[in-house]
């Protein structure tokens, strides 16, 4: 096994585990601030996934013989930081919801980079079973960014533009 790659993939994962702990405590604010019906459902329903993927990443630790800990995840924290940023300057406009859809899209793309990644590296190593819990992560992240994505098209940038 190559270690190197295996220190890597653990490093990740607990930059991974630091990042979803850090969008379960941030996801409340968003969905409190949200206007659209359809944008708070699918931040909600979201919100629910994170916790499972926590759940997951705690398997995963287990399934590698690892601890299972968390390093900052500075990339997180700064799109976390930014969105309340983004929150705070649009509140009560027209735009809220677009300015939540912005936030929320670019942390999606960072988990999507970052599981993609995760779930290469368990397939080379021959983490089949790790592979299969960061997978199911993976596509719910992606569907998750799908549903962002029909909500920016939809009434929230509508709503911003009048």
């Amino acid at each position: 096994m190559n270690t190197e790659l295996h220190k890597l993939f653990v490093d990740q994962l607990r930059d991974m585990y630091d990042a979803e702990l850090r969008i379960v405590e941030a996801l409340p604010k968003k969905i409190e601030k949200a206007q659209s019906s359809d944008l708070k459902a699918g931040l909600e329903q979201h919100l629910g996934e994170t916790k499972t993927q926590i759940k997951r990443l705690d398997e995963v630790f287990e399934l590698i013989n690892e601890k299972q800990t968390r390093n900052t995840c500075q990339a997180t924290k700064g799109l976390i930081k930014e969105a309340e940023e983004l929150l705070s300057e649009f509140e009560g406009s027209s735009a809220i919801d677009a300015a939540i859809v912005c936030a929320g899209q670019k942390i999606e793309h960072y988990e999507i980079a970052t599981y993609g990644c995760l779930c290469t590296w368990a397939k080379q190593m021959g983490h089949d079973k790790a592979y299969v819990l960061l997978h199911e992560s993976l596509e719910e992240e992606k569907a998750a960014d799908e549903t962002l994505s029909r909500a920016a098209i939809g009434e929230v940038n509508l709503a911003a533009h009048h």
